[in-house]
Protein backbone atom coordinates (compact mmCIF):
# COMPACT_ATOMS: atom_id res chain seq x y z
CA UNK A 1 0.00 0.00 0.00
CA UNK A 2 3.19 2.72 0.13
CA UNK A 3 2.50 3.47 -3.40
CA UNK A 4 5.72 6.10 -3.63
CA UNK A 5 7.82 3.47 -2.73
CA UNK A 6 6.55 1.30 -5.48
CA UNK A 7 6.55 4.26 -8.00
CA UNK A 8 10.25 4.95 -6.69
CA UNK A 9 11.31 1.25 -6.91
CA UNK A 10 9.93 0.80 -10.21
CA UNK A 11 11.30 4.11 -11.69
CA UNK A 12 14.50 2.19 -11.70
CA UNK A 13 13.87 0.22 -14.19
CA UNK A 14 14.76 -2.63 -13.17
CA UNK A 15 11.96 -5.93 -13.29
CA UNK A 16 9.53 -5.65 -9.79
CA UNK A 17 8.33 -8.37 -7.40
CA UNK A 18 5.10 -7.63 -5.52
CA UNK A 19 3.62 -9.65 -3.05
CA UNK A 20 -0.11 -9.70 -2.34
CA UNK A 21 -0.88 -10.94 1.04
CA UNK A 22 -3.80 -9.43 3.25
CA UNK A 23 -4.26 -7.03 -0.16
CA UNK A 24 -7.26 -6.80 -1.76
CA UNK A 25 -7.44 -7.01 -5.59
CA UNK A 26 -8.22 -3.05 -5.58
CA UNK A 27 -5.26 -2.29 -3.66
CA UNK A 28 -3.03 -4.95 -5.47
CA UNK A 29 -4.32 -3.17 -9.05
CA UNK A 30 -3.06 0.05 -7.16
CA UNK A 31 0.30 -1.26 -6.71
CA UNK A 32 0.47 -2.42 -10.17
CA UNK A 33 -0.21 1.09 -11.87
CA UNK A 34 1.85 2.60 -9.48
CA UNK A 35 5.09 0.49 -10.90
CA UNK A 36 3.15 1.18 -14.43
CA UNK A 37 3.38 4.48 -13.79
CA UNK A 38 6.82 4.72 -14.26
CA UNK A 39 6.84 3.28 -17.70
CA UNK A 40 8.13 -0.18 -16.22
CA UNK A 41 5.99 -3.31 -17.31
CA UNK A 42 8.58 -5.85 -16.00
CA UNK A 43 6.03 -6.99 -13.25
CA UNK A 44 5.36 -10.21 -11.40
CA UNK A 45 2.77 -10.50 -8.60
CA UNK A 46 3.05 -12.99 -6.02
CA UNK A 47 -0.23 -14.23 -4.73
CA UNK A 48 0.22 -14.68 -0.81
CA UNK A 49 -1.50 -15.87 2.19
CA UNK A 50 0.49 -14.05 5.10
CA UNK A 51 0.11 -16.60 7.82
CA UNK A 52 3.16 -18.15 8.89
CA UNK A 53 3.20 -21.00 8.70
CA UNK A 54 -0.33 -20.94 6.21
CA UNK A 55 -2.52 -24.32 6.22
CA UNK A 56 -2.75 -25.41 2.40
CA UNK A 57 -6.39 -25.00 2.81
CA UNK A 58 -6.15 -21.03 2.98
CA UNK A 59 -3.57 -21.15 -0.28
CA UNK A 60 -6.73 -20.48 -2.63
CA UNK A 61 -4.27 -20.93 -5.43
CA UNK A 62 -7.79 -21.06 -8.16
CA UNK A 63 -6.91 -16.91 -7.62
CA UNK A 64 -3.81 -17.34 -9.67
CA UNK A 65 -5.50 -17.67 -13.17
CA UNK A 66 -7.99 -14.55 -11.72
CA UNK A 67 -5.11 -12.54 -10.88
CA UNK A 68 -3.48 -12.97 -13.86
CA UNK A 69 -6.81 -12.24 -16.29
CA UNK A 70 -7.55 -9.27 -13.71
CA UNK A 71 -4.30 -7.67 -13.80
CA UNK A 72 -2.49 -8.98 -17.15
CA UNK A 73 0.95 -9.35 -15.73
CA UNK A 74 3.12 -12.47 -14.80
CA UNK A 75 1.52 -14.14 -11.68
CA UNK A 76 4.11 -15.33 -9.12
CA UNK A 77 3.27 -17.73 -5.37
CA UNK A 78 4.61 -16.41 -2.27
CA UNK A 79 4.56 -19.79 -0.20
CA UNK A 80 4.39 -20.22 3.46
CA UNK A 81 2.95 -23.84 3.62
CA UNK A 82 4.96 -26.71 4.84
CA UNK A 83 6.67 -28.47 1.73
CA UNK A 84 6.32 -28.12 -1.47
CA UNK A 85 2.81 -29.42 -2.47
CA UNK A 86 0.85 -25.94 -2.69
CA UNK A 87 4.03 -24.44 -4.60
CA UNK A 88 3.88 -27.24 -7.34
CA UNK A 89 0.38 -26.91 -7.16
CA UNK A 90 0.86 -23.24 -8.30
CA UNK A 91 3.00 -23.66 -11.57
CA UNK A 92 0.18 -26.13 -12.74
CA UNK A 93 -1.97 -23.14 -11.96
CA UNK A 94 0.27 -20.46 -14.07
CA UNK A 95 2.66 -19.14 -11.50
CA UNK A 96 5.80 -18.52 -13.12
CA UNK A 97 7.89 -17.68 -10.03
CA UNK A 98 7.65 -19.40 -6.23
CA UNK A 99 9.23 -17.36 -3.24
CA UNK A 100 9.92 -19.45 -0.64
CA UNK A 101 11.79 -19.31 2.49
CA UNK A 102 14.53 -21.29 3.06
CA UNK A 103 17.53 -21.96 5.86
CA UNK A 104 20.43 -24.43 6.52
CA UNK A 105 18.86 -26.03 9.10
CA UNK A 106 15.48 -25.43 10.88
CA UNK A 107 17.15 -26.55 14.31
CA UNK A 108 19.41 -23.33 14.61
CA UNK A 109 16.12 -21.57 14.90
CA UNK A 110 15.61 -18.21 13.70
CA UNK A 111 11.75 -15.92 13.33
CA UNK A 112 10.88 -17.90 10.20
CA UNK A 113 12.88 -21.30 10.70
CA UNK A 114 10.24 -23.11 11.60
CA UNK A 115 8.18 -22.89 8.53
CA UNK A 116 11.26 -22.83 6.04
CA UNK A 117 12.79 -25.30 3.58
CA UNK A 118 16.23 -26.80 4.20
CA UNK A 119 18.64 -27.49 1.46
CA UNK A 120 17.05 -30.87 0.14
CA UNK A 121 13.17 -29.93 0.11
CA UNK A 122 14.47 -26.71 -1.61
CA UNK A 123 16.37 -29.08 -4.54
CA UNK A 124 12.83 -30.95 -4.16
CA UNK A 125 11.03 -28.07 -4.77
CA UNK A 126 13.20 -26.90 -7.65
CA UNK A 127 12.67 -30.31 -9.21
CA UNK A 128 9.17 -31.04 -8.63
CA UNK A 129 8.26 -27.20 -9.89
CA UNK A 130 9.98 -27.91 -13.24
CA UNK A 131 8.32 -31.34 -13.54
CA UNK A 132 4.99 -29.48 -13.10
CA UNK A 133 6.14 -26.51 -15.71
CA UNK A 134 7.28 -28.96 -18.75
CA UNK A 135 3.32 -30.88 -17.58
CA UNK A 136 1.49 -28.08 -18.69
CA UNK A 137 2.05 -28.04 -22.42
CA UNK A 138 -0.06 -26.56 -24.87
CA UNK A 139 -3.75 -26.18 -24.68
CA UNK A 140 -5.17 -28.81 -27.16
CA UNK A 141 -7.07 -32.11 -26.91
CA UNK A 142 -5.62 -35.08 -29.06
CA UNK A 143 -2.91 -37.84 -29.98
CA UNK A 144 0.70 -35.88 -29.36
CA UNK A 145 3.61 -35.84 -31.51
CA UNK A 146 5.28 -39.17 -29.42
CA UNK A 147 1.36 -40.82 -29.66
CA UNK A 148 1.54 -41.15 -33.15
CA UNK A 149 3.40 -44.52 -33.38
CA UNK A 150 1.42 -45.81 -30.61
CA UNK A 151 -2.18 -45.30 -32.97
CA UNK A 152 -1.41 -48.33 -35.24
CA UNK A 153 -2.15 -50.48 -32.10
CA UNK A 154 -5.79 -49.74 -31.40
CA UNK A 155 -8.09 -52.06 -31.66
CA UNK A 156 -10.32 -52.79 -34.89
CA UNK A 157 -12.21 -55.45 -36.64
CA UNK A 158 -10.44 -58.59 -37.91
CA UNK A 159 -11.79 -61.63 -39.31
CA UNK A 160 -10.82 -64.32 -37.16
CA UNK A 161 -12.08 -67.47 -38.45
CA UNK A 162 -11.68 -68.52 -42.18
CA UNK A 163 -14.86 -67.32 -44.26
CA UNK A 164 -15.99 -68.37 -47.70
CA UNK A 165 -18.23 -66.21 -49.64
CA UNK A 166 -21.96 -66.48 -48.42
CA UNK A 167 -20.88 -67.35 -44.90
CA UNK A 168 -22.71 -64.48 -42.77
CA UNK A 169 -21.01 -61.89 -40.24
CA UNK A 170 -20.89 -62.81 -36.92
CA UNK A 171 -19.85 -62.63 -33.53
CA UNK A 172 -17.38 -65.84 -33.97
CA UNK A 173 -15.37 -64.93 -37.33
CA UNK A 174 -15.18 -61.21 -36.87
CA UNK A 175 -14.18 -59.33 -33.73
CA UNK A 176 -12.50 -56.43 -32.66
CA UNK A 177 -8.67 -57.14 -31.93
CA UNK A 178 -5.02 -55.07 -32.43
CA UNK A 179 -4.18 -53.52 -34.61
CA UNK A 180 -5.68 -50.61 -36.80
CA UNK A 181 -5.95 -51.95 -39.71
CA UNK A 182 -9.34 -53.02 -39.96
CA UNK A 183 -12.55 -50.94 -39.89
CA UNK A 184 -13.58 -49.42 -36.17
CA UNK A 185 -14.65 -51.39 -33.81
CA UNK A 186 -18.29 -49.45 -33.51
CA UNK A 187 -19.08 -51.01 -37.01
CA UNK A 188 -19.78 -54.03 -36.13
CA UNK A 189 -23.72 -53.70 -35.67
CA UNK A 190 -23.89 -52.89 -38.84
CA UNK A 191 -21.89 -55.66 -40.16
CA UNK A 192 -23.85 -57.90 -38.17
CA UNK A 193 -25.95 -60.59 -40.31
CA UNK A 194 -24.31 -59.15 -43.80
CA UNK A 195 -22.66 -62.09 -45.80
CA UNK A 196 -19.12 -62.06 -47.12
CA UNK A 197 -19.03 -61.80 -50.87
CA UNK A 198 -15.38 -63.28 -51.36
CA UNK A 199 -12.83 -65.73 -48.88
CA UNK A 200 -11.23 -64.39 -46.39
CA UNK A 201 -8.63 -66.45 -44.28
CA UNK A 202 -8.09 -65.92 -40.42
CA UNK A 203 -5.99 -62.56 -39.91
CA UNK A 204 -7.62 -60.44 -42.76
CA UNK A 205 -8.48 -56.94 -41.73
CA UNK A 206 -12.43 -56.13 -42.08
CA UNK A 207 -13.21 -53.86 -44.92
CA UNK A 208 -16.31 -53.37 -46.78
CA UNK A 209 -15.31 -54.94 -49.73
CA UNK A 210 -15.72 -58.10 -47.85
CA UNK A 211 -19.57 -57.86 -47.47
Amino acid sequence: VDLPLIRYAASKGKPIIISTGMASLGEINAAVEAARSTGNEQIIVLACTANYPADPSESNLRGIPVMRDALGTLIGYSDHTMGIGAAVASVALGAVLVEKHVTLNREDGGVDSAFSSEPEELNQLVTQTKIAWQCLGEPRIGARAQEKEGLRFRRSLYVVEDVKAGDVVTAQNVRSIRPANGLPADTFDTLAGRTFIKDAPKGTPMSWGLV
